[in-house]
């Protein structure tokens, strides 16, 4: 077996318990054709913020939309391999299901409802709920952590950037969710407004002890936020370890942070890393 690369821990640090959520080589394929994952797996602890990085193309949206049952409506399925979800098999579940168990996937691009409030979309986010009681006390919580949502009272459509992703990431918790999947919250937003949101990521998981596998190409801020990482290349987990240690890694700086001031390519095509790549 090829020597892999030393980041430290290989897997999330053990806490006593088994993994909130486990990948375990899953494959992904679209339109009965097209595969997407290729035998990819991954671990996310009770209670931790993991980042999954990688370029586009990678298979990042692909593997949250695997977890959280939203394939189906885009022709994909799991073909191999499974998920589970606090010891449970999610393979083949419905999505709405899947929000009932404890996750709530926040979308690429917000997504929130533009001809609706935003009181009507936090209200939309506890869809499967029936504590009215507990749906209004939620409301108000969702208000003390985005006050400005309290504010608009118009149609969400005509939000900022940064209050739809307050709102996208609001209707998430009144779903009363154990993990929230966030697809790269930080688009098309300031730099202003993406040290704001991951701010509000980082309190959301010390506050309420949520588990959030957060997506992003801002490797920076998902890592200072994150306590463990991943990262994937065409399908696959190429790289994986403490937050810290990818921070520092001379192959996730230049491609990922920025550093060297050269241009970003693939892992793939970087000789030294194909001697060490871990899939072989």
């Amino acid at each position: 077996m090829s020597e892999a690369l030393d980041l430290g821990t290989k897997a999330p640090p053990a806490t006593g318990e088994p993994p909130l959520l486990e990948v375990n080589n899953i494959e992904v394929v679209y339109n009965d054709v097209i595969l997407v994952l290729r035998g990819l797996s991954l671990a996310v602890p009770k209670g931790k913020i993991v980042a999954l990085l990688g370029a586009n193309g990678a298979g990042k949206s692909t593997t949250l939309k695997a977890i959280s049952g939203l394939l189906k409506s885009e022709e994909g399925e799991v073909t191999r391999g499974d998920i589970r979800f606090a010891g449970e098999r999610l393979n083949g579940i419905e999505a709405h299901q899947i929000v009932r168990k404890g996750i709530f996937q926040v979308m690429e691009g917000r997504r929130i409802i533009s001809d609706m409030t935003c009181l009507e979309n936090l209200r939309l986010g506890a869809f499967t709920r029936s504590d009215n009681a507990g749906v209004k006390r939620d409301i108000e919580m969702v208000y003390d952590y985005f006050p400005r949502l309290k504010e608009r009272t118009g149609l969400a459509g005509y939000l900022s950037g940064g209050e739809q992703q307050m709102l996208a990431i609001g209707r998430a918790l009144m779903a009363r969710p154990k993990l929230i999947l966030m697809d790269e919250p930080s688009m098309g937003l300031s730099p202003l407004l993406v040290k704001e949101v991951f701010g509000i990521i980082r309190k959301l998981n010390e506050d309420l002890g949520i588990t959030i596998l957060l997506v992003e190409q801002n490797a920076r801020m998902a890592l200072s936020v994150a306590s463990h990482g991943y990262v994937m290349e065409q399908g696959k987990v190429v790289l994986d370890g403490s937050a810290d240690a990818l921070a520092s890694n001379e192959d996730v700086k230049e491609f990922y942070l920025g550093g060297h001031g050269a241009e970003r390519k693939s892992f793939r095509n970087l000789k030294s890393y194909k001697r060490r790549k871990r899939w072989l």
